[in-house]
């Protein structure tokens, strides 16, 4: 889908996904603050004063509102216009301080410079062709903090054969594997390392969908 269907989406008046965060980023990213160091100060730069988090395709913002009310100060970037006013909108009913920890964006994230460090990067439903699926994921990793942590989360290719809803193009899904495959040569080179990569089960009304899941962490800074 191009921005333009994503806006015409968006445009209804209820939220597309719902105002909770997604279950799976939940369980795997909450506490993660309490585990990740912050970086320490240097000569140019002070120490930060909360966690950074980088939400790519954010859509309507459930995960990065999540975020950023747990204390995480988060870049929320997706394409479509429309999903970032909304965003903002139901931001705007959050204290000032968490919205203040928002930095909303509108931009495609293939072109997106991707400035870290970040302690937290999320691809979550964001379904891109192999080739721009892979390099985004390995400019992801790159852009991880010492003990940073990339959470991949989309429909899983079987999905479309064994579950329920999510696109049906073949191009664009992709499997623990695949992630996998694309972190290669970063795994190889012993600057990041795969701690979860499995499928999910989704329950939905009819039944469940299929996600396929990888959590992956960079190495600390002594082992960088």
């Amino acid at each position: 889908m191009e921005a333009g269907d994503w806006d015409e989406r968006y445009a209804r008046s209820e939220l597309v996904w719902g105002a909770p965060p997604n279950n799976t980023v939940v369980e795997h990213i909450f506490g993660l603050d309490r585990r990740i160091p912050l970086r320490p100060s240097t000569p140019e730069e002070p120490a930060p004063e909360s966690h950074r988090a980088l939400d790519l395709a954010c859509g309507e913002g459930r995960n990065t509102m999540w975020l950023a009310t747990h204390g995480w100060q988060v870049q929320a970037v997706d394409y479509s216009q429309v999903g970032i006013d909304k965003g903002r909108t139901a931001a705007s009913r959050l204290s000032r301080s968490v919205r203040g920890r928002i930095d909303w964006q509108c931009a495609d994230v293939n072109e997106l410079d991707i400035a870290g460090p970040y302690e937290l990067i999320l691809m979550v439903f964001l379904h891109l062709p192999a080739d721009e699926r892979r390099a985004l994921v390995r400019r992801a990793a790159d852009a991880l903090a010492p003990e940073g942590v990339l959470l991949v989360l989309g429909h899983d290719t079987t999905n479309r054969i064994d579950g329920v809803g999510g696109p049906q193009d073949p191009a664009i899904l992709f499997t623990p594997d695949d992630i996998r495959a694309d972190l290669g040569p970063v795994i190889a080179e012993q600057r990041i390392r795969i701690e979860v990569a499995d499928r999910v089960f989704r329950p939905t009304e009819d039944r469940d969908a299929i996600d396929a899941l990888v959590v992956a962490s960079r190495a600390p800074a002594h082992a960088a």
